[in-house]
């Protein structure tokens, strides 16, 4: 079974709905862990190196890995963070964060796990916030001889409000990622003064295989070094947004694998991807989300609900 390791923040979203007044929800979440519990749902075997404390809400957290067969390795002595998530009459939700990030006395499994797995994700909190930041770059550079890497900011400005800074630490994680992926509102947020396709194409260039866009109801472009392509949203009735670009992100990896595009050996096969292929991956992406988004919470879908990466077969010219 193909081994994925996810590095990042757990927490728990307490979620207040105005549709709804009077009715709050918890829910287990961070950017990391519902990414590791994508891709487990879809049939891969996950790890999630991550924070939180033996108390209420991080046991919420352990029982919901469990539930969703993520194996758990446990850094850091805070009490498990918190966001408190608000959603706008659109389903779109903003957040206000109780939230540290330190993987300390995790070293060890945590490499481990890393170079044992055929790929490594990170994101997030977990790539801006000290002092675990440092810690999360480290495996994820130690796990590149081994495994092929991913990376989503999932731009948290409540965290790191200097776009500045927080563009440096982006890049220094593009830099050392085969596959990234990015909404438009993180790369209109990091990159004001230029288009979120322009920020795409500069980030390919940093050294990634190939980038991805998500863009709401517009739907998803991926820029690879041999082509771009793009579709739009698939049509759904929106419950709310939450957790949909991490579902996108999970069939995204799903996707790789199907293709036989994970693990260090496989960068050149990465690298080729045809247009069919990463329009597939697109399709199978772009899928995962809309299915997210037609419940509430992030709640990605199983392998049973979206089923199989299909790439259509070409028919020769003459035939």
């Amino acid at each position: 079974m193909t081994m994925i390791t996810v590095i990042g923040e757990s927490l728990v979203d307490i979620i207040s709905d105005p549709r709804r007044p009077g009715e709050v929800q918890a829910h287990s979440g961070g950017s990391p862990l519902n990414v590791a519990v994508g891709v487990a749902r879809l049939g891969l075997a996950a790890t999630l190196v991550t924070h939180y404390a033996a108390d209420p809400y991080g046991d919420m957290i352990e029982g919901h890995l469990n539930t969703n067969g993520v194996t758990a390795i446990i850094g850091g002595s805070a009490p498990t963070s918190t966001a408190t998530a608000t959603l706008g009459s659109d389903g779109a939700a903003t957040y206000a964060f109780d939230i540290s990030w330190d993987i300390n006395g995790a070293a060890l499994p945590a490499l481990a796990a890393v170079q044992d797995s055929n790929h490594v994700h990170t994101g997030s909190i977990a790539a801006v916030l000290g002092p675990g930041e440092q810690a999360t770059l480290g495996l994820l550079e130690a796990a590149r001889e081994r495994a092929t890497t991913s990376f989503d900011p999932n731009c948290r400005p409540a965290i790191c409000p200097d776009a500045a800074v927080a563009r440096t630490k982006a890049e220094r994680f593009v830099a050392v990622s085969d596959v990234v992926k990015a909404s438009e509102e993180d790369l209109a947020w990091l990159y004001p003064h230029r288009t979120p396709e322009e920020s795409l194409a500069a980030w390919l260039q940093l050294g990634p295989a190939l980038v991805a866009l998500t863009r709401g109801a517009s739907g998803p472009v991926i820029l690879a070094r041999r082509g771009r392509v793009e579709m739009a949203a698939k049509p759904v009735t929106v419950a709310d947004t939450v957790g949909a670009g991490d579902s996108f992100m999970a069939a995204l990896i799903s996707g790789l694998d199907q293709l036989a595009a994970l693990g260090a050996g496989a960068r050149d096969r990465l690298h080729s991807l045809s247009h069919d292929e990463l329009h597939a991956l697109a399709a199978y992406a772009n899928g995962a989300a809309a299915i997210t988004c037609s419940r509430p919470g992030a709640n990605p879908p199983t392998s049973a609900e979206l089923g199989r990466l299909s790439v259509p077969l070409r028919t020769p010219l003459g035939h």
